[in-house]
């Protein structure tokens, strides 16, 4: 079943085409990375889908149910602009939030709890907000996003002014609402993270859908004819620069931690595997070899760079 299904959504803002013929669909318990540069309709896409913004035409549906502001009591959203209220007390503040989503209060505080514990910041649930570090008042306001339960999660640019301590935090939050069957909607620059906890992700620019699927059909359908070697020993790449097998042949440096000596290989066209790893062996033992997949920053730099 679609947690989130968009169909032909459209959104303008007088001169500036802010959405265009939007299509996407997110199914239940998945973990979608939603990727754009800056000003791609990102931030217009989650307010829609959040009842704050309204449409221009198209289709925004929840769990099969029109979206609307009574169904957003479904959604827990967290903006990249955050606002906690100073003033209050964190546990004050997080019950507020959760009761204006329709939580009860007895659910809301034990469920507070247990997030409070999970983030390490039980002693600061009577303390003000302002009274609280910067990384405390976001994992405040996280808090906030998730204690009404809701089934479908949305949090933008969570890990700003996350330390890789608290970074690492958020990942297993995460990965315990994914366990629970939650679906997920992260927007991120951080393009390690999406990469590594989503299953699927959609990239937007300009206002259009340009890429939406699983991570690892995105990765197959974008890649290169290249491989990574690692041999025993180093190898002359003057003397192999002239190959017929071979486009080009570089040390790759993000196989470092590997032992032995990588290299990236852009194969020719039609060429297969055998009669070019015969030719790299020699001299030297080749240890590993795999396709080079492109990653997730590769993609989006091709996709976002060519517009």
């Amino acid at each position: 079943m679609n947690v989130l299904s968009i169909k032909d959504l459209n959104k303008r803002f007088d001169k500036v085409e802010a959405l265009s013929d939007v299509n996407l669909e997110v199914s239940s318990g998945a973990i979608l990375g939603l990727l754009g540069p800056n000003g791609a309709g990102k931030t217009t896409l989650l307010r829609i889908i959040n009842g704050i913004l309204a449409k221009d035409s198209g289709e925004v549906r929840i769990s099969g149910e029109e979206s609307n502001l009574k169904v957003a009591r479904k959604i827990g959203y967290m903006p990249e602009e955050r606002g906690l209220y100073d003033n209050m007390t964190v546990a004050d503040q997080i019950i507020f939030f959760g009761q204006l989503k329709g939580g009860s209060q007895p659910r809301l505080r034990e469920v507070m709890r247990e997030y409070l514990s999970i983030f390490n910041i039980s002693d600061y649930e009577n303390r003000k907000v302002k009274e609280l570090s910067k990384g405390n008042q976001q994992k405040v306001q996280i808090i906030a996003t998730l204690v009404h339960e809701p089934e479908l999660v949305i949090l933008d640019e969570p890990f700003s002014g996350f330390d890789p301590i608290n970074g690492a935090l958020l990942q297993e939050l995460i990965a315990r609402l994914h366990e629970k069957g939650v679906t997920v909607i992260l927007s991120s620059h951080n393009m390690h993270a999406v990469e590594e906890m989503c299953d699927q992700i959609a990239l937007i620019n300009k206002g259009r859908l340009l890429l939406h699927g699983k991570i690892e059909d995105v990765k197959e359908a974008n890649k290169t004819d290249e491989l990574l070697v690692t041999l025993s020993s180093p190898i002359d790449i003057e003397n192999f620069s002239m190959s017929e097998n071979i486009l080009s042949l570089v040390p790759d440096v993000s196989q470092h931690g590997r032992k032995g000596y990588t290299y990236r290989v852009k194969k020719r066209e039609g060429v297969s595997n055998l009669p070019l790893l015969q030719e790299l062996s020699v001299g030297s033992e080749i240890l590993h070899f795999e396709e080079a997949l492109p990653s997730l920053n590769d993609i989006f730099i091709k996709y976002t760079s060519s517009l």
